[in-house]
Order: C-alpha cells, then structure tokens, then sequence
C-alpha cells in the first residue's frame, strides 16, 4: 500500500506542537521530537538484577549469614569467615567447572571420583615410584584430561545421556581406584607425601595460606575465585561463552549456525576433569594422604551447589558467580550448623530445603527472563 503524501510519517508529526508551548510563535515550525520508543528503552536496574540467574542464590547467601551470625557465637568473625571459607572454595571450585558443563546442557558423576583419582596417581608415582611431585602432578592432569575427553567423545559420539556415560566413568574409576591401590600398598590409603622430592614447592602453591587482615586464609580460596571470576569473563565476554549457552539451550540450532558443539562439549568435559585434578592436588598436598574410596557422592554436591546457584538442569541458563556463591551457601550452612553446635543431621534438611527452593526461584527467574526477551 502507498502511504498518501498527506500522511504523517512519524508519530510527532502526527501529533503536531503542543498546545501554547514556550516559545512557539504562529508559523513558526515547531521543534521536531526526539521520537524515543518506549519499546527500546534502557532496561532499570531492578530489571536487569531479576533477570540475573545468580540473584536467587546472592539473596540466600544473605539470609544464610544474618541467620547464623545470629544464632551462631563466633560465626561471623575473622576466623570464622576463614572457616567457612575454606570449607566452601574446593567446593566452589568444582562447582564453577560443573555450571559451565550444566548450562552446556550435560553432567558429570565421575567428577567427585576423579579428585581421589588424580590424587592417587600423584601420591602412588611421589611415594612409591620416587618421582618429583611436580611431574606426578603433570602425569595426573594428562590423565584427567583424557578421561574428560574420552566422556565428551562418547557422549557426543553416541547420543547417549551425560547421565549414563559418567556414571558408568565413575564405576570404572570407583574400582580403579580400589584395585589398584590395594594392589600396590596392601591398603586403601596413600601417605607419605611430606617427605617426596618437590613437596614444599608444590604444596606453597597449591595448599598454602596466605594472611589477610591477620587471619590464616587457604590459599584455595584464592583458587576458587580465580577460577569463578575466569568462567564469568568466559561466558560473559568470549565467543567460547556464547557457543556454550547455545549448545544447552538449543544445540540443533546452534550447529545450524555454525557452532562446533561436539568440540565445545568435549571441552567442557575437559574442564570438569581439569578442576578435579585441581581440587585433588589440593587435597593431597594439604593433607598428604588419600583415601581410595574418597570423593564418592561428592559430585552431586557440586550439582546442588550449582543448581542453588541458578543452573537449571535443562541446560542453557545459569552463571558461573551463581555457582560460586552456592557453594558459600553450603559451606556457611555447614559450618554454622558447628558453630551453632546443632546436630549435623540437620545439615541435609536444610539442604534439601534450599534445593526446592532454589529449583522454584530459578523457574521463576528464568520465566521472567525469557518474557523480557520477547
């Protein structure tokens, strides 16, 4: 249809000057509007905060610490913080690396098994085989990274679920880890690691503290926020980032594009496996002994962090500080329920509690976050 020359071609010369405005005078032309949508406008802060996937769990870290400062002597002190801190960070560690694989739209159960198993090939080639510790640690990382590559291989390879691959990657290990350590020290423990050529220099960088504000802190606090502001600027900032969102929200759309999301979810597993190398050299070379069967039923701990966080398990939404802060949540819970000196069978009900909720306040916040997108 062809507009008629008389017709106003944007809303304000529809709507002509404004009745005795200042300044006008009869034929004068009047002043041409900033013709602004209401559509387009900046986004408020309160909205782009309740869009956010990490404000759910920001806002029970909150409620988490008024409470036990509360009802908890010496919970929120300088060393107390240290304590809570430290119990949080190897978990927060693991569960950063686990929200990027869960926005990925997978899992990994042998992430929990593979923090003994690395640590175990560092102890058993220290201890046993008189290696330095620091090509122990090498050695351990290769075979983490393998072991992620080789689920991320057969995960995209097959079509099977994350779920069913990984659980059979942390049977094989479970057992792994059993049979061969039994087999080579006669126990299901590996100790000895204080006195191994190259322990005092790798356990200063891995497992040491370092003074803040005259407070002892681990240095794996440091760690995790190193690795929690790292996944952000990935995802927030990097084209790697994008692809992952993509390959969980709409993979077929996204390898339509031009997104590799058989690579991208290789790395991802890749990285799942990398941050447990990195959680079991922490532990071996902190406390300078292993168990064979440690590690089991950590991994769905990592799955709640991240999920109290802001991940959904349907993939595609989620953040990498939200991960990070639910591991806070759960070290703040269990440490104060000590400090409370509650007893510590109350610790998983309140687990249980703050999952359900955090699965309803995700829902919610994604719902919202996808009407804003319309």
């Amino acid at each position: 249809m062809t507009m008629s020359p008389s017709t106003p071609s944007t809303p304000s010369e529809a709507a002509g000057p404004a009745p005795g405005a200042a300044g006008s005078a009869p034929g004068a032309v009047p002043p041409i509007a900033s013709g602004k949508d209401e559509r387009v406008a900046p986004a408020t802060l309160v909205h782009r905060l309740l869009v956010r996937p990490e404000l759910g769990s920001l806002i029970g870290a909150v409620l988490v610490m008024c409470f036990f400062s509360i009802v908890a002597d010496g919970f929120f002190t300088a060393s107390g913080a240290a304590t809570w801190l430290d119990d949080s960070a190897t978990l927060g560690i693991m569960a950063v690396a686990v929200a990027l694989l869960m926005i990925g739209g997978e899992f990994d159960l042998s992430a929990g098994v593979m923090t003994a198993s690395t640590a175990l090939i560092t102890a058993m080639l220290a201890t046993r085989a008189g290696w330095s510790v620091w090509p122990a640690l090498a050695v351990s990382l290769v075979f983490a990274l393998a072991v992620g590559a080789l689920n991320g291989w057969l995960v995209v390879r097959t079509g099977l679920p994350s779920f069913i691959i990984t659980l059979g990657t942390f049977l094989a290990l479970q057992g792994l880890n059993l049979g061969v350590t039994r087999h080579v020290t006669n126990s299901v423990q590996v100790s000895g690691m204080r006195s191994t050529d190259g322990y005092e220099s790798a356990g200063r960088f891995f497992a040491s503290t370092m003074a803040v504000a005259g407070t002892e802190i681990q240095v794996s606090v440091l760690w995790w926020l190193l690795l929690a502001a790292l996944a952000t600027w990935v995802l927030a900032r990097t084209r790697f980032g994008n692809w992952i969102y993509s390959v969980g929200g709409a993979p077929v759309s996204a390898r339509n594009v031009g997104v590799p999301v058989d690579r991208t979810k290789i790395v991802l597993f890749m990285t799942t496996a990398g941050a447990a190398w990195l959680v079991g050299s922490i532990n071996i070379l902190r406390y300078t002994s292993v168990q064979a069967n440690q590690g089991i039923g950590l991994e769905f701990q990592y799955i709640i962090a991240a999920v109290i966080g802001g991940c959904l398990l349907t993939g595609g939404y989620g953040s990498a500080i939200g991960a990070a802060v639910g591991a806070l949540i759960f070290g703040m819970a269990r440490q104060g329920i000590v400090y409370a000196k509650w007893n510590s069978d109350w610790f998983q009900l309140f687990l249980g509690v703050m999952l359900l909720a955090a699965v309803l306040v995700n829902n919610s916040f994604r719902r919202r976050a996808e009407r804003s997108r319309r």
